[in-house]
């Protein structure tokens, strides 16, 4: 059986798994698998984003209403 090694996230001091399940149990009773994934990915994408302004590859707010107002 392979082992392996739980990874936490600092911010939130929980897995991936945990955040996972607490994003799930907040989705409405009705909520569609669709559903479900869709929200993942978005949170998946938050937590990209997160990890690229930690390690230095993020844009100043000026910069991004530069770019926008273009």
């Amino acid at each position: 059986m392979r082992r392996t090694t739980t990874k936490r996230d600092p911010k939130t001091g929980g897995t991936a798994k945990q955040k996972v399940l607490a994003a799930i149990e907040r989705l409405p009773a009705d909520a569609t698998i669709e559903d479900a994934i869709e929200r993942l990915v978005f949170l998946a994408k938050i937590d990209r984003g997160l990890a690229e302004v930690d390690n230095g590859k993020g844009i100043d707010h000026a910069e991004a209403r530069r770019r926008l107002l273009r």
